[in-house]
């Protein structure tokens, strides 16, 4: 089968296109026809093998691959067809539709993966495309746990940092069905497409920093590495919540503290990969409450062109890579 695969660690050059072995299901998995797959941040700095938060680059150096990867086939998000199942599988049948994640295993950028079926998937919206179906599981799964954290009531305030990213948009919209009013954070190039997937208000940071403002939130949705964990908190109205999505081990440390010590909650834990919150994400996509923000399409071919535009950061939404 076709893939691309990268051998050691790098740039966008390391990546390869070429022929490997068709993986075959076990009694328990699924034999999948990738169709589409989102390209990451994560795919990207698994790539080069860098991340802008450290603590955990030491067990994650020997779980990936100590001096080159272990798994050669990037790729934890997608979209494709069932074309085999093992004896065991009873969920799904060969002409499936589905949509869903790898976990650690990978391997969705390439045209077979073989993965088991408790693993999180769904049958894809017959509204969508594949490609719009593959931009899904990593930026709704995430949001939706997060925005459930928040306890979001109708008519309370949520500014979200960092929303122009596959996380942020879904996030966006999700905050706006709970019926909440927000406030986005992200380059200004993003502003036009942020105002059309429901923001009310959008902040340029390379012309504002939200921290000194006077305007206060009930909730704060923070994915930028790096923000001040001080000015998220003083941000906050009584009650407020700070929900961080990529925590230094400081801020992880502060977030136990600040609840003694104040009428504020802060919260770090990591979104899992729920089946629920996947199906209800498919119901929304079926509604039309939500929808998926494409910036490009690639052909595999095009696969490090695609990380390149990930790491540019100049998308508009989402990158996804298609095997069709």
């Amino acid at each position: 089968m076709k893939a691309a695969f990268y051998t050691r660690y790098g740039g966008p050059e390391v990546l390869s296109l070429g022929e490997v072995a068709k993986p075959e299901p076990g009694d328990d998995e699924l034999l999948i026809e990738t169709r589409a797959a989102e390209v990451t941040k994560a795919d990207c700095e698994m790539r080069r093998f860098s991340f802008p938060v450290k603590w955990f680059w030491l067990p994650l150096r020997f779980a990936i691959g100590l001096l080159k990867p272990r798994r050669n086939i990037l790729g934890g998000y997608f979209s494709g067809v069932v074309v085999a199942v093992g004896k065991d599988v009873t969920r799904f049948q060969p002409g499936d539709a589905i949509f869903g994640a790898t976990r650690l295993r990978f391997g969705a950028h390439g045209e077979f993966l073989c993965l088991p079926e408790h693993y999180t998937f769904e049958k894809k919206p017959e509204n969508i495309s594949f490609e719009q179906a593959a931009a899904v599981p990593l930026g709704g799964l995430n949001a939706i746990h997060f925005m459930r954290k928040a306890c979001l009531q109708p008519g309370e305030s949520i500014l979200i940092n960092g929303a122009g990213g596959s996380i942020g948009t879904f996030a966006v919209q999700i905050a706006k069905r709970m019926g909440a009013e927000v406030t986005t954070v992200d380059h200004g190039a993003k502003i036009d497409m942020l105002r059309s997937i429901g923001a009310d208000h959008v902040i340029d940071y390379t012309r504002e920093d939200f921290t000194r403002m006077d305007r206060t939130y009930d909730v704060i949705f923070d994915m930028v590495v790096g923000s001040s964990y001080s000015g998220c908190i003083g941000r906050l109205k009584a009650g407020g919540r700070y929900l961080m999505g990529n925590p230094r081990v400081l801020d992880m440390l502060r977030s136990i503290v600040t609840p003694r010590f104040s009428d504020k909650q802060v919260y770090f834990e990591f979104a899992g990969e729920n089946q629920d919150e996947l199906r209800e994400l498919r119901q929304m996509l079926e509604t039309g409450e939500i929808l998926p923000v494409v910036d490009r399409v690639y052909p595999l071919e095009q696969i490090a062109d695609a990380h390149r535009r990930v790491e540019t950061e100049a998308r508009l939404g989402i990158v996804v890579v298609s095997l069709a």
